[in-house]
This record gives C-alpha cells, structure tokens and sequence, in this order.
C-alpha cells in the first residue's frame, strides 16, 4: 500500500479532530489516504490499544485531540509522530491571554449549545419536515425553501444538531411553482426564508436515484422546477445558496451567517 492512514485519536467523539485532519490533508491532493477515526479514547488501557492499532498500520499519520496530557504522553512515549491540537495551538492561545490553559476532556467550554436545546431543535426540524405543521413556522429560526430533493431535510437536521437551531423545510411542489409566487403561508415569514438550488443536471441524477426513469427525474422538469423556483427567490430578494458542490456542513455553515 502506497498511501498513508490518516488516524484521527479523540478522547470524545472526533468530530473536531476529523474536521481538522480533512482540512488539512486536503491541501496534499496527490497523497492516497484513507481516514481511521478512534473516539472516545479516554483511559490510559483505550490509548495504548490506539497505539497498538497505530503501530501495526503502515505510513500511519496522527492527528490528536486528547485533552489530557498523560493520555498524550502515551503516545508520544510509543515513538508516534502526533500532530495534537492541544500541543500545537493551546500554548500560543494561553501566551496571548496571558494564561495557562486547564484540560477538561470532551468539553467544549460552554461554546455549543447545551444537549436540550439541540434535541428540542431536531424534534423541531422533524415535525416541521416537508411542510409539515405550517403554523409552527413562526416558532423557526430559518425557513428553508426549494424544490424535491435540494438538500432541505438533512440540511435542517444538520442546523439542529450542531447549532441548536431550529430549522424548518418547505417543498416548493410543481402546484405551488405554476401559481406563478410562493405561497402565502411563506411570504409571510419573508426574513426568515433561505432558498436552496442546484444544477440541473445534479437533481436529476438525484432524483433519477430515487425514482428511475420517472418524469419528476427528467432532465427538462429539473430544469423546469428549478427556473421557477429561482424566479420567485428573485423576486423576493431571497437569500440562496447553490447546493450543487457542498457538503450538509458547507451548507449549514453557509446558512448560519447569512
């Protein structure tokens, strides 16, 4: 084997580490790798297993966010080459605030929101899915809009899983797009309405997944439905992202700030 294995070693989920790990392996786009994440790494006995997993993998390459310095110095003390979040970026944050940084393992320091308020966000997303409960739509942080199959419903579940917002999903559908405007119940929560798009070409092969050879995957309806649908973001001065070459995350991130 010719590439390297990427291992990604967190003390809590990975997600964070893995995040990192992609970011930066992204700018070697000649190197083969493939990712191995190992979370809830959080004994001394869970690390030295990593390790012997690690060791026993050829052209390993390790990325860390153990937050306990004793964890990490069982993988240094293996002779494994570690490029640690905490030992990389900690200190030059502590030198700047004048302070000495405390682990606390698997925290993220109050900067997420707390466990209730991303469930209460995901059963919001779910009963508001596919514009279900229309009424509810004043209780929504965003209000996400576009035809079948642009992205709306794990986009939503993205939004409340990571950020706690509570996101609801509207199906723009061939009835609504010949009326010639959105429908009422939407532009009545204008602000709050974000549109969603993509290529033609990629709804249909989306779509054509879902349903083969069916005239809702054909190449002219895609094109029909999403002309139509641009045209009414336009109109209203909606804000809209291009689905087409973006991640679930891309597109929350994007949503987030607009």
């Amino acid at each position: 084997m010719n590439g390297y294995s990427v291992f990604c070693v967190s003390d809590h989920t990975g997600v964070t580490v893995e995040s990192v790990a992609k970011s930066v392996m992204a700018q070697f786009p000649r190197l083969e790798c493939s990712l191995i994440t190992l979370p809830f790494v959080d004994s001394v006995d869970k690390v030295r297993q990593a390790v012997g997993r690690i060791l026993d993998t050829p052209r390993p390459l390790v990325f860390s966010s153990l937050t306990d310095p004793q964890l990490r110095a069982v993988l240094r003390d293996a002779g494994i080459q570690t490029f640690d979040i905490f030992d990389l970026v900690a200190p030059a944050v502590g030198a700047a605030l004048g302070q000495i940084a405390t682990p606390s393992g698997g925290h993220t320091h109050g900067m997420a929101p707390d466990y209730e308020t991303r469930i209460d966000a995901v059963n919001f997303a779910l009963n508001l899915d596919d514009g279900l409960n229309p009424e509810r739509l004043d209780q929504a942080d965003l209000i996400l809009v576009g035809v079948s199959r642009v992205g709306k419903t794990p986009t939503a579940l993205y939004l409340a899983l990571q950020y706690g917002m509570r996101a609801a999903n509207y199906p723009l559908t061939p009835d609504d797009l010949e009326q010639g405007d959105l429908p009422a119940l939407l532009t009545a929560h204008l602000p709050r309405l974000r549109g969603l798009t993509l290529s033609a070409e990629r709804l249909a092969a989306l779509r054509q997944a879902r349903y083969p050879d069916s005239r809702y995957a054909s190449l002219d309806q895609c094109r029909l439905e999403l002309g139509a649908a641009e045209r009414f973001f336009r109109r209203h001065g909606l804000p809209v992202i291009d689905t087409t070459r973006m991640s679930v995350e891309e597109i929350a991130a994007h949503l987030r700030h607009s």
